[in-house]
């Protein structure tokens, strides 16, 4: 892993080891987040790439196919590729948010919300 990539990787880490019951892991040799042993994302192999659970894939991909992608690999699953050098933190976040509550359960839902104030 170069440089980039643990630069990517603790913008990841930033966003998601805030959120309620995340914990890092190591997923097919490479950095990964999970809450409840479920997947969230992982760094892919490349060090550039990240992949995100995300079961609204077209939307993005069809908003910034530059930024957002998914390969023959991943048709199968919910899953969405992200260029970690041409995203922007707000998207970042978003998406792995967004993972995350899909994933989490209702007393992480209830930290997290009670955490933002509301």
């Amino acid at each position: 892993m170069d440089i980039d990539s643990f630069h990517y990787l603790d913008a990841v880490r930033k966003i998601i080891l805030s959120l309620p019951g995340v914990e890092e892991y190591t997923c097919y040799g490479t950095p990964a987040f999970r809450v409840n042993k479920k997947l969230i994302s992982r760094l892919r192999e490349d060090g550039e790439s990240l992949v995100v659970y995300n079961e609204e894939r077209a939307v993005w991909i069809k908003k910034r196919p530059a930024v957002f992608f998914i390969t023959d690999h991943y048709l199968n699953y919910p899953s969405l590729l992200i260029h970690l050098s041409k995203v922007n933190k707000a998207e970042l976040a978003i998406l792995l948010t967004t993972a995350w509550k899909s994933r989490a359960n209702k007393k992480q839902l209830k930290a997290f919300e009670e955490a933002k104030g509301g």
